[in-house]
């Protein structure tokens, strides 16, 4: 992976990592390599106050989030969530209510990024490390990475952080049906057989492959891109196909007044990289 020599200066957040390894493009990174990047209260929230300054941030185009070292995320750290403190504060039922919905609302936030978000799964991917897999955009796995639900073989409902949710919508039902009944691992090729991930490549080429993938994103207009990400998770939930249409006539309109939907037609007729503006 080469680093843009006039990117912006690349910053650390202890257990997450940021960093613009092209214009445009931010790799963000789960940093407690130690503890396979699992999720705890540190990470978390420094995980949604990183993404809180992405999506104010005009020059982001595209996200990649991996794991560092040989995880992408294990999941929830059992050993301890660390913040006995509001358990004290709270009692333990508010307290466990109000730690669920603040990993919980990682999914969310990762749907209402503006910015498409590509999952570049470096290793295993487990329990809230799959939620975050499957909340991304577009999934592309190393060869040795494996999924698992987890949530189960844990000694909890399956049914956790969007994945009810978002895993019978990517997989069908039938396939995530016995994922999440069962628990059990699988790895990046049958990932892709079932259509979790997009393409499987080698660990050393992965990050290539991804910002590739961003590179290929940006050549199209921001708010074009912006509005089909929402469009196309909206077209998940809508009630009719009459609603959807509606829909799309109403963006289809948005982003044909824009000034970058001109530039986009100039640009392919005269043959030339499109020059966007955001405007």
């Amino acid at each position: 992976m080469t680093t843009t020599p006039s990117a912006p200066a690349d910053r650390s957040a202890g257990t997450v990592r940021v960093e613009t390894p092209r214009d445009g493009v931010r790799l963000v990174t789960l940093d407690r390599s130690d503890r396979l990047n699992t999720l705890d209260v540190t990470l978390v929230q420094r995980l949604h106050r990183t993404l809180d300054e992405i999506a104010d941030d005009p020059t982001c185009r595209v996200v990649v989030l991996t794991g560092a070292g040989r995880a992408f995320s294990a999941g929830l750290d059992l050993g301890g969530y660390g913040d006995p403190e509001r358990d004290e504060r709270l009692g333990r039922t508010r307290a466990t209510l109000e730690r669920q919905r603040e990993i919980a609302a990682l999914t969310e936030r990762l749907h209402s990024l503006p910015q498409p978000v590509i999952a570049a799964v470096n290793g295993p991917a487990a329990g809230g490390g799959l939620a975050l897999v499957c909340a991304s955009d577009v999934r592309i796995a190393a060869e040795g990475a494996v999924f698992a639900v987890s949530f189960i073989r844990a000694g909890f409902s399956a049914c956790d952080i969007g994945v009810s949710w978002l895993l019978p919508r990517i997989v069908g039902a039938g396939a995530a049906h016995e994922l999440m009944l069962t628990g059990r691992r699988f790895d990046a090729d049958e990932a892709h057989r079932i259509g979790l991930v997009v393409e499987v490549v080698t660990p050393d080429t992965l990050l290539d492959v991804a910002l590739a993938k961003a590179e290929e994103i940006m050549l199209n207009g921001p708010i074009q891109v912006e509005l089909t990400k929402e469009g196309m998770w909206l077209a998940l939930e809508v009630p009719s196909l009459k609603t959807m249409i509606e829909l799309e006539n109403r963006q289809q309109v948005i982003t044909a007044l824009t000034e970058d939907s001109v530039e986009a037609q100039r640009a392919f007729l005269e043959k030339r990289p499109p020059s966007f503006g955001r405007r």
